[in-house]
């Protein structure tokens, strides 16, 4: 038993880029009195911006950091912002099942103007609208099934998908999560 789970374990959201899980968990953790963090920022706190890491090693180097961090986020407890991609792999899944997982999700149409001008590797080339459909779509299974509740971001302030988790989140303690 990790320590994380001696204290109820993490608060993970997931969901598609653009969908608002950093800010939104910013918010949640405020609202719960617990700490935050976003694998993302781990990964380039400790090796710096993400795309220069795709450029350099390219992306399975990239999801092994990746991998690395969610472990050490999900061993620290609170609230954990993963990227995108991390439920692509199969060990991540295993340990989010100890966890309570909120997924976010996000219109395309609304994620266009959240994702306009970001330097995210994955959207680089194309369309990123596109690019981020199709990508979106294929995860989509994947946060699914690994997550145990979904909220839209699309409409409405930030600030009401926040209460909704802050209240899922105090009704459904983490030792009752499957």
């Amino acid at each position: 038993m990790t320590s994380a789970d001696a204290s109820g374990g993490a608060l993970v959201l997931i969901g598609p880029m653009g969908a608002g899980k950093t800010s939104i968990g910013r918010r949640v953790a405020r609202a719960l009195g617990q700490s935050f963090s976003d694998t993302d920022k781990m990964v380039i706190r400790a090796h710096g911006p993400i795309p220069e890491i795709f450029a350099t090693h390219g992306e399975a180097h990239f999801r092994a950091l990746e991998r690395e961090a969610v472990a050490e986020a999900l061993a620290g407890g609170g609230v954990v912002a993963l990227g995108g991609g991390a439920v692509m792999a199969p060990e991540t899944r295993e340990r989010l099942s100890a966890h309570r997982v909120v997924l976010l999700t996000v219109s395309p149409q609304v994620v266009a103007s959240r994702i306009h001008g970001d330097d995210r590797p994955l959207l680089t080339g194309e369309d990123p609208v596109e690019r981020w459909r199709r990508i979106a779509e294929e995860r989509r299974p994947l946060y699914e099934s690994t997550a145990d509740i979904a909220f839209d971001t699309s409409s409405g302030p930030l600030a009401r998908v926040v209460d909704d988790i802050v209240a899922w989140a105090r009704s459904v303690p983490a030792e009752e999560t499957p």
